[in-house]
């Protein structure tokens, strides 16, 4: 058997290792592809920690509970009990390839206290370069392994035959060609540069929700994404964990904000302090916050905890010792991702989804701080087991969930016969059998840049209908003018329908025309092709078409396009169910690590 991964991240990574460590008679050849150089890949950014029930006050169960706590209505309980109860084993599989964890005075693990977690259970290494000294760890481990690793690399595509993914084409040093293999395993971070204030690198573009959309495989609950709280004016992050030794937030009065906001104060869920951020620079004229760490034991103590951080602030010229750090809210994670299980299945035969890549359920509308790190690793050791397994344990692909109607929308759990974990918050495909293919293109050139700013403007922290129904019908008129959008443009017009269909507020999804959550709307809404069983009018067919196609001969798109429009875009109907995979289209969509 021949699997590819596609992806440098911990997921990626660690699947690729544990399936190299199998039986070369099961899994005889792996290749790991990659659109950067080892070590890469967004895992390598985390500054923050890794979630785990490891300390003797401390168990899954609670670990759990703070989970779905944080995942606002939405979490899948049974997928966090897995995830949680797997925790502890994934940190005893990263500290047997080399990953150094941060130790306290007595020598063991440091757990440290971060957002919405009831006891102390994340664990760090490096103090804020966790995620890089655990990329860097595994990087090490997978030059010495068997892993055929395809460096500078792009999946294009993924090769589909009779309704089930049979490889990948692939963009690389080598030129352009094609790799056959029994699974393909997505493993290429989240979509956080779908916005231009991000905390993720340029290469966190969703591309593999991409590929996966375009091959026939089911997205799901893309309205929810992550703001981190607290990014420093100038760029670069300030961990959570400052905020869990004891940071406070102030406004430019100097006022603890929080306290006004939440029991929690600055330990509250993240969509709450990243809103009552951007409330509280709203009162002040647009202008950041402060984030107050002069309290916490001086310059050698800062520098020690947090040296990331300390050489980011200092490169700023600050000195957080003795005056606060100045910080905005920007787009960090993504919830929404390929429907999938923990164990990877997606709907589509043959394809897998780990790490952020995937939509499991397990965050809910809200991820709990530092369980990113540990989906990656859990999921990616559930992934490689059931790869080593027989064929006919992992040949078969998650079902696809029912179509949604209006009396659906208050239903009972969807039956899932062959997921290995009972889904108990529904999932249901959106249906509108009208609505066109979010890959169809419209007249109108729009760069990848452009498509940036309209996600800040409409897709940010506080989102509204009005406002979701005219950047809907901007995107559908619009056609990729660089290889930026080729891929962020259909993204957008997914998060944009996923948006506009929930008419309510949950976790990191806030509309201002529907405030308050829907208890009706509690359930997962999943996403697939509206026309699978026909290719989609690419981009590169579209341009061939169009009289005076070529670039800056069209006249320039509309600001916003008028409300009434609306009908007839992806934004504002959803999409048509089926569960047949499509063929692959002839416009890549680019899969950087």
């Amino acid at each position: 058997m021949r699997v590819i991964v596609v992806g440098s991240g911990l997921a990626g990574q660690l699947a690729a290792l544990r399936l190299a460590d199998g039986s070369p008679s099961t899994t005889q050849e792996i290749v790991l592809v990659t659109g950067g150089v080892l070590p890469s890949g967004s895992s390598l950014w985390a500054q923050g920690g890794l979630a785990a029930a490891t300390g003797a006050d401390d168990s899954p169960e609670l670990h759990t509970a703070d989970t779905i706590a944080a995942g606002a209505g939405l979490t899948d309980p049974a997928v966090a009990a897995a995830l949680c109860a797997d925790g502890p084993a994934a940190v005893a599989e990263l500290l047997a390839r080399g990953v150094e964890f941060d130790r306290d005075g007595d020598g063991e693990l440091a757990r440290g206290l971060e957002a919405a977690h009831s006891r102390p259970r994340v664990l760090h290494a490096g103090g804020d370069a966790t995620g890089s000294v655990i990329v860097t760890a595994l990087s090490e481990r997978l030059r010495e392994s068997r892993v055929i690793v395809r460096e500078r690399t792009l999946v294009t595509r993924i090769l589909m035959a009779d309704g089930r993914a049979t490889g990948v084409a692939i963009d690389g040093p080598e030129g352009i060609s094609e790799l056959a293999a029994d699974a393909v395993v997505l493993a290429t971070g989240g979509a956080g540069a779908l916005y231009p204030h991000t905390t993720n690198p340029a290469t966190s573009i969703g591309s593999g929700i991409v590929l996966a959309y375009r091959a026939g495989a089911a997205v799901a609950d893309l309205e929810f994404v992550q703001f981190h709280p607290t990014v420093l004016v100038g760029g670069g992050l300030v961990s959570e964990a400052v905020r869990g030794e004891g940071a406070v937030l102030r406004d430019e009065s100097g006022r603890r904000f929080m306290l006004d906001v939440d029991a929690r104060a600055e330990l509250a869920p993240r969509d709450i302090v990243a809103r009552a951020i951007a409330d509280a620079m709203a009162a002040q004229g647009g202008r950041p916050v402060h984030l107050d760490a002069t309290g916490l034991g001086g310059a050698s103590a800062l520098a020690a905890r947090f040296p990331t951080i300390d050489r980011l602030v200092r490169r700023l010229g600050i000195d957080w010792a003795t005056e606060p750090v100045p910080v905005t809210p920007a787009a960090h994670y993504a919830m929404g991702g390929v429907l999938a299980d923990l164990d990877g299945r997606t709907t589509v035969p043959g394809l897998f989804a780990i790490g952020e890549t995937a939509a499991t359920g397990v965050h809910g509308a809200n991820r709990l701080a530092s369980n990113s790190l540990l989906e990656a690793a859990v999921s990616a050791m559930r992934c490689a087991a059931l790869l080593q397994q027989e064929p006919d344990r992992w040949g078969a692909s998650l079902a696809v969930p029912a179509s949604e109607s209006p009396s659906r929308r208050a239903s009972s759990p969807v039956a899932v016969e062959s997921v290995s974990i009972t889904q108990e918050i529904p999932t249901l495909l959106a249906a509108a059998t009208s609505a066109p293919d979010v890959l169809a293109d419209g007249l109108l050139p729009i760069t990848g840049e452009e498509v940036r700013e309209l996600a800040w403007q409409h897709l940010g922290l506080v989102r509204d209908g009005l406002s979701l129904i005219s950047l809907g019908q901007r995107l559908a008129d619009s056609r990729p003018s660089d290889a930026l959008a080729r891929t962020l443009l259909p993204l957008a017009r997914l998060v944009t329908a996923a948006a506009l269909a929930r008419e309510e507020s949950r976790g990191a999804h806030a509309r201002s025309d529907a405030p308050a959550p829907d208890p009706a709307a509690r359930l997962r809404r999943a996403w697939m092709r509206a026309t699978p069983a026909s290719p989609e009018l690419s981009t590169a067919r579209a341009a061939a078409l169009l009289p005076n196609s070529a670039e800056g001969e069209h006249p320039a798109a509309p600001a916003a396009a008028a409300p009434t429009r609306a009908a007839s875009s992806p934004a504002a109907s959803t999409l048509a169910a089926s569960a047949s995979a499509a063929p692959a289209p002839s416009t890549p969509a680019g899969a950087p690590a």
